[in-house]
C-alpha cells in the first residue's frame, strides 16, 4: 500500500442535519489510545474552501455516483444509509440521484455545478486533528488453476454454505458498524476456524475451493485487497472478490515486525512486509498466521472489483471508509499528498472527489 498524508473535506447532500467521517487509523502510543477515543467532528464549510475544487474533472466521478444512486434507488424508502446515521433514509436521495442522471456525460460544467447545488461541503476532523493517514489499494495479478496440482496447492475458498454474518448493531447502538461471523451448533452461534486452522485443512473435503494459486504469500495479500485477477494456467484469465470473512478480528503484521524488530514503524508498507516474508521464509507463515481473519472469495463476472456496495469500483474515484462512522455512496473530496511516482521526484498533490462505495 502508499500511504497519503490527507486532509479531507466532506461533501453532504442539503438535506442531512449533521456529518462525519472518520477514515484514517493513527498510530500512538498506548497512554494515549486509552486516553483519547476517536470522535468525528464536523465544521460548515464552502466550495472555496476546497484545494483544487475547480482543477479537477468532477465529471469523471458522476458516473460513479450514478452507480451508488442505483443501489440507493432500489432500497425502500425508509432504508437508513447506516454509518453514523447523518445521510438520513435512502428516500432523501431521490432528488439528488434523479438530478444527477440528468447531468450529460463529460460535461465539468455542468457536473460541478450539481455538486454545487445539491450538496454542501463540511471539514472533518479526528477530535483537534485534521490530517490523517490515507492508503491506496490495487487489484493484484496471481497464478493459478481451476484444477489442484503441480505448483498450484494454495486454495481460494468460496464462502462455506453455513456461515452466518451478524450486524451487531442491528441489536445495540453501541455496537453499530461492527459485525461477527461464524456457524450455527446446538442453536448457538459458534466461531468458524481461523486462518491457521483453515490453512491445515479445515474445509478440505467441502468441494469449496474456488481456484489454486501458486504461492501463500500472494494469497495471503489478496485477502488484504479483497480482490483480484488470477491468471489460469489452462488459458484466461478469473476475476475473484470478497465474498464473506471467517469472523475472526484482523491483524496487520506489520505490527508484529515492528514487534520483532525487523521494521522500523515508519518503513512499513505493503512492499517491506511483503519484501521481508519473501526473505524470510522459515519465519512467514508464523507471521501471517498472526492475522486469523480469513476471507472468502467469489468469481466475478462483467465489471469489477467489486466493493463493499455492491458496485464495480472505479480507480482514483472509489473510496473505502469506515462504516461506523460514514455511509456507502456519499462523496469525499480528498486534499493529500502522494508519494511520487518515481523515487527521487517530489511528492505530488492529490486533489479529487471520491465516493465512498467500499470498507478497508
Amino acid at each position: 500500500m502508499k500511504a497519503y498524508r490527507a486532509v479531507l473535506v466532506v461533501l453532504a447532500a442539503l438535506f442531512l442535519i449533521a456529518l462525519g467521517l472518520w477514515l484514517f487509523l493513527r498510530s500512538k502510543p498506548p497512554q494515549e489510545e486509552a486516553e483519547a477515543e476517536d470522535r468525528l467532528e464536523m465544521e460548515p464549510a464552502s466550495f472555496a474552501d476546497l484545494p483544487g475544487w475547480t482543477a479537477d474533472r468532477v465529471s469523471e466521478a458522476l458516473p460513479v455516483l450514478l452507480r451508488s444512486c442505483r443501489r440507493i434507488s432500489a432500497l425502500p424508502h425508509d432504508t437508513s444509509l447506516g454509518g453514523a446515521g447523518f445521510a438520513g433514509m435512502a428516500a432523501a436521495w431521490r432528488t439528488a440521484c434523479a438530478a444527477a442522471s440528468g447531468v450529460p456525460p463529460g460535461d465539468p460544467a455542468t457536473a460541478r455545478a450539481f455538486f454545487e447545488t445539491y450538496f454542501q461541503p463540511f471539514a472533518i476532523r479526528n477530535n483537534d486533528d485534521p490530517t490523517g493517514l490515507f492508503t491506496g489499494y490495487y487489484e493484484p495479478l496471481l497464478r493459478g488453476s481451476r484444477k489442484r496440482g503441480g505448483r498450484y496447492t494454495i486454495p481460494l475458498y468460496v464462502r462455506p454454505p453455513d456461515l452466518v454474518t451478524v450486524d451487531l448493531g442491528e441489536f445495540r447502538e453501541d455496537l453499530k458498524g461492527r459485525r461477527i461471523a461464524g456457524r450455527v451448533e446446538d442453536g448457538s452461534l459458534v466461531p468458524l476456524p481461523d486462518r491457521t486452522e483453515i490453512e491445515k485443512g479445515a474445509f478440505a473435503g467441502r468441494d469449496l475451493e474456488l481456484v489454486w494459486v501458486d504461492n501463500a504469500i500472494d494469497a495471503f495479500f489478496l485477502q488484504i485487497q479483497g480482490s483480484g485477477r488470477v491468471r489460469l494456467a489452462e488459458g484466461g484469465e478469473m476475476r475473484v472478490g470478497y465474498a464473506a470473512e471467517n469472523g475472526h478480528p484482523y491483524f496487520a503484521i506489520g505490527k508484529d515486525l515492528i514487534e520483532r524488530g525487523a521494521l522500523q514503524p515508519e518503513e512499513v508498507s505493503m512492499q517491506s512486509i511483503r519484501r521481508w516474508l519473501e526473505e524470510n521464509p522459515e519465519l512467514a507463515d508464523d507471521v501471517m498466521a498472526r492475522n486469523a481473519s480469513y476471507i472468502f472469495f467469489q468469481e466475478l463476472k462483467g465489471e469489477g472489483p467489486l466493493g463493499a456496495e455492491g458496485v464495480a469500483l472505479t480507480p482514483g474515484r472509489s473510496l473505502a471508509v469506515d462504516r461506523k462512522f460514514w455511509p456507502l455512496g456519499v462523496p469525499v473530496w480528498l486534499d493529500a499528498e502522494a508519494p511520487a511516482a518515481k523515487e527521487g521526484e517530489p511528492d505530488r498533490k492529490l486533489q479529487r472527489l471520491l465516493i465512498a462505495q467500499d470498507t478497508g
